[in-house]
């Protein structure tokens, strides 16, 4: 079985402007005569390789513990793209899972410098996506997130940004982007893995 690591090291990540970046500070050091090694870190939900919950976007919407563990484990399909991502070219991505397996359409993957526009982001939510995952660190125009964000999160959508499908070919495979689990959060880091079937 191969498995692929499509996640950013959390410490050299890459942090959409604005948010704070992580910070790591050890606490004990074997090295300086300590009994253990032992880190302490600081980060943004929604640094490096991460998901958004409803709520990062939406008033009353879920927080990252309440999304079912299901939509972030599962089929997945992997595409590649570059520039924006029409309402065509969504149904062409949807298609192409759905030939290989109907499953594999639940969690679409796209590689490459892809922004969601808003006509995709609506294919995508009605067609019942559970999952859509980008290497940006935002779906949508990185100037102006707001109304992808809103379309996908309203039809309880998980985004899972940050990912790097640097190698990996198209096509289909397991996902497992569990988040960790933050109490009331609106988003979540997480280590996501591709398994090829």
């Amino acid at each position: 079985m191969e498995i692929y690591d499509i996640s950013q090291e959390v410490f050299g990540c890459k942090v959409f402007p604005g948010d704070p970046a992580p910070e790591k500070r050890m606490m004990m050091s074997i090295e300086n005569g300590d009994i253990v090694d032992l880190t302490a870190f600081s980060m943004c939900a929604h640094n490096g390789t991460h998901t958004d919950a409803p709520c990062h976007f939406i008033r009353g919407g879920k927080s990252i513990d309440r999304v079912p563990l299901d939509k972030f484990v599962g089929y997945a399909y992997v595409a590649r793209h570059h520039g924006d991502i029409s309402a065509q070219d969504a149904m062409d991505i949807l298609e192409a899972a759905r030939a290989i397996d109907p499953r594999c359409a639940e969690r679409i993957l796209v590689g490459g410098e892809a922004t969601v526009t808003a006509d995709a982001a609506r294919v995508f939510a009605d067609q019942g996506i559970k999952l859509f995952g980008n290497e940006s660190q935002t779906v949508g125009p990185e100037d102006a997130p707001m109304e992808v964000h809103l379309i996908m999160l309203g039809a309880e959508i998980v985004l899972l940004e940050g990912i790097r499908l640097d190698g990996i070919a198209e096509g289909e495979y397991i996902l497992h982007s569990a988040p960790l689990c933050l109490g009331g959060a609106d988003g979540a880091p997480c280590r996501a893995t591709l398994m090829r079937i």
